[in-house]
């Protein structure tokens, strides 16, 4: 006979997270010295966001994925909606206009939860047409891609408008991950590697002959952005060189908690590993580190075991943007990857990006209660 227990939460995903939120909360409060005064509170607003995501997190738990997945299309248009209406109302931060300001709140930004309801709309459309088509001709593949094409362009090109290439980036990294384990035909992404491939070198070709016609054809925010992006591949920029300088001088066993000697700006969310790197050094850094792998090694086994291809799906695509994220934003630190704004997943400061993960948090959780919840 079995006992049924409703709600088991896997420890292996949860104690690396509540490593996580301790990692992040003194990692944070340590970087706030070099922020001004009114940033100085980032690190108790980090952990009452925590405090929010656990909750939301089991809430999740709670209703069951079953709920998200049916109302998913409800859930996408009104993402759309707010990336439309931040475009018009969005409060201008660095010249970009990415947030909502909420009073008595702070800001929060609808790009860091459309991750994951593209993830979860794209694993609909791949476990229906799957379901649908048990082998499929290339005509029928090729409409399911524009159909897959057409929901993500939207998000893509609202939030390259405001402007944010790192989230792009990231939309486009979740569809060909999820794509690929959907099992589409090798062909098509070929085609696509080719054209973006060709794209790319277009662009990079009026920039380096004209730079007067690349503002004319393409408009001043996005030459400032491939300008960034060159900065990285000729190892320059204030922030990445003192960067890589605080994260040398933490040796082996760092400066001490709340020490870091060399300023360079975004310390508390772009740079957050910087900061971990000087306080804790080699040794700290190699343990924060086997902690990320540990976690996502667990999340890819969740998805191995489960017998839901739908769930699949959307694990891969959750799995993908994490690895992508967190391979980003610590290569950028080192100077291995174009510095493009992206967190680290868990680790960084924002209310919005880390909602979004305790969500993602939460889809695991009631993934792996559905086999945890029946015991002997």
């Amino acid at each position: 006979m079995k006992n049924i227990s409703k709600y088991k939460v896997d420890r292996w995903i949860l104690i690396p997270m509540i490593l996580f939120a301790m990692i992040s909360i003194l990692t944070i409060y340590s970087a706030q010295s070099m922020l001004p005064s009114y940033m100085h509170d980032l690190a108790f607003r980090q952990l009452i966001w925590y405090i929010i995501g656990f909750g939301l997190a089991y809430f999740i738990m709670f209703i069951g994925n079953d709920f998200i997945y049916r109302n998913i299309w409800i859930l996408y248009g009104i993402g759309i909606i707010t990336l439309i209406l931040l475009l018009i109302f969005g409060t201008p931060i660095n010249d970009a206009k990415c947030w909502f300001t909420i009073p008595g709140i702070g800001t929060i930004q609808p790009s860091e939860f459309m991750k994951i309801i593209l993830i979860i709309a794209i694993g609909t459309l791949i476990h229906d047409f799957n379901e649908n088509f048990n082998n499929p001709t290339l005509m029928e593949e090729f409409k399911f891609l524009i159909k897959v094409g057409i929901v993500v362009l939207i998000p893509s090109i609202l939030t390259f408008l405001q402007p944010d290439t790192g989230v792009v980036l990231i939309y486009l990294l979740i569809t060909t991950v999820m794509l690929f384990v959907a099992g589409i035909r090798y062909r098509w992404f070929l085609i696509g590697f080719g054209m973006i491939a060709f794209v790319i070198a277009v662009i990079l070709a009026i920039y380096f002959i004209s730079t007067d016609l690349f503002v004319d054809i393409f408009g001043t925010s996005f030459f400032l952005r491939v300008d960034r992006l060159l900065d990285w591949s000729n190892k320059s920029g204030f922030q990445l060189q003192n960067g890589i300088s605080a994260i040398g001088s933490g040796g082996l066993f760092g400066n001490g908690f709340n020490h870091t000697p060399v300023y360079f700006p975004e310390p508390q969310t772009d740079f957050i590993f910087a900061v971990f790197g000087s306080n804790f050094g080699f040794i700290g850094s190699l343990a924060l580190l086997s902690l990320i792998v540990f976690f996502d090694i667990k999340l890819i086994t969740i998805a191995i075991k489960n017998t839901s291809n739908l769930n699949k799906y959307i694990i891969s695509g959750i799995v993908g943007m994490l690895i992508y994220q967190q391979l980003q934003n610590i290569g950028m630190t080192f100077g291995l990857m174009p510095i493009t704004g992206i967190t680290l997943p868990f680790i960084s400061y924002g209310g919005s990006s880390l909602l979004s993960y305790m969500i993602m948090a939460g889809i695991f959780f009631s993934i792996s209660n559905e086999s945890l919840r029946y015991t002997n």
